[in-house]
């Protein structure tokens, strides 16, 4: 019996001792492993993160692609901030032409418009204004729909504008068979612009406006009540608070009746921005300064030795 067990003792294999070193090495290796997923998992999340911020920063929006919702005539681009009051005062004198008796235009002749512009939205801004040309009341509605982006992903800017224009001018002929402004519609004109621009570095922006022009009564029975135009304008900084400016506008259809009564508008000059001020000065050669009036109905030309000095300054609130 002894000889037995002392045979099955000598059979069995000594199970071999583990150490508390093995032990703990052997535990961490899970955990190792546990811990250099998280640590690459965290650091392609960081990546991925850091990518974005990249993405984001090469997308940013590109801005001030001019200094006010207006150049020297033409509406541009630009909406303010939300709640932001932009306020407008535009003063254009009397022709060159009118020698210097008249003191070449300064002395009288003038056309005033004052304009108040309101951003319900950053994209979204209304706007009420006045000229004393024809004493005509405007509003206006601008939405800027598409922006700019510094990576090119949106080359342009795009801004749609409509307005609605009222003639306010007392009919000298009320109450004969010759009154021209029967009713209140028969006061009205419109204006459609879709304002594309684009700016090209930090200095030179340019715009383009296609633009239709609707009046419901127009002065000559023959003339087209409905006007197809382009304008362009262009600005330039010189420095950081300095900048020049330049615009043109043609009409592309033929709706005057007679040929040749009507020019191009060829407007420039220079551009001061004060704080929160801008202060324009420059050159133009026509009277108006509503859009509705100056881009169909201007009879000055440049090459006629017919021009004009004006200014305006703008303020935000």
């Amino acid at each position: 019996m002894i000889a037995a067990f002392k045979r099955l003792r000598s059979g069995c294999k000594k199970v071999p001792k583990i150490t508390n070193n093995e032990m703990n090495s052997n535990s961490m290796k899970p955990l190792f492993l546990i811990i250099a997923f998280l640590t690459v998992s965290s650091s392609l999340r960081a990546q991925d993160f850091l990518d974005s911020l990249m993405i984001a920063e090469s997308s940013q929006q590109v801005i001030a692609t001019f200094k006010g919702t207006r150049l020297i005539g033409l509406p541009t681009i630009e909406t303010q901030g939300k709640g932001t009051i932009e306020f407008r005062v535009a003063h254009r004198f009397g022709d060159f032409g009118s020698g210097g008796y008249n003191f070449w235009g300064l002395d009288g002749g003038a056309t005033i418009w004052l304009g108040l512009d309101y951003a319900i939205h950053d994209r979204l801004t209304v706007g009420l204004g006045r000229s004393s040309l024809q004493k005509m009341y405007d509003g206006h509605i601008k939405y800027r729909w598409l922006q700019q982006t510094s990576d090119n992903r949106m080359p342009i800017t795009l801004t749609l504008l409509a307005t609605a224009n009222y003639i306010g001018l007392r009919d000298p002929n009320r109450g004969t068979p010759q009154e021209k402004y029967t009713d209140t519609g028969s006061r009205m004109s419109y204006m459609h612009s879709i304002l594309i621009a684009r700016k090209f570095g930090e200095r030179l922006s340019i715009q383009l406006s296609p633009t239709h022009i609707h009046y419901n009564i127009v002065d000559r029975a023959d003339d087209l009540n409905t006007i197809f135009a382009l304008g362009f304008a262009g600005r330039y900084k010189l420095s950081r608070r300095l900048a020049v400016s330049a615009e043109y506008s043609t009409c592309v259809n033929n709706y005057a009746s007679v040929s040749g009564d009507f020019a191009d508008v060829i407007s420039g000059g220079l551009e001061l921005e004060t704080g929160g001020h801008v202060f324009q000065v420059y050159v133009s050669n026509a009277t108006a300064l509503n859009p509705v009036q100056f881009i169909s109905y201007t009879t000055s030309r440049w090459d006629g030795g017919s021009g004009r000095l004006g200014f305006s300054i703008s303020r935000v609130f």
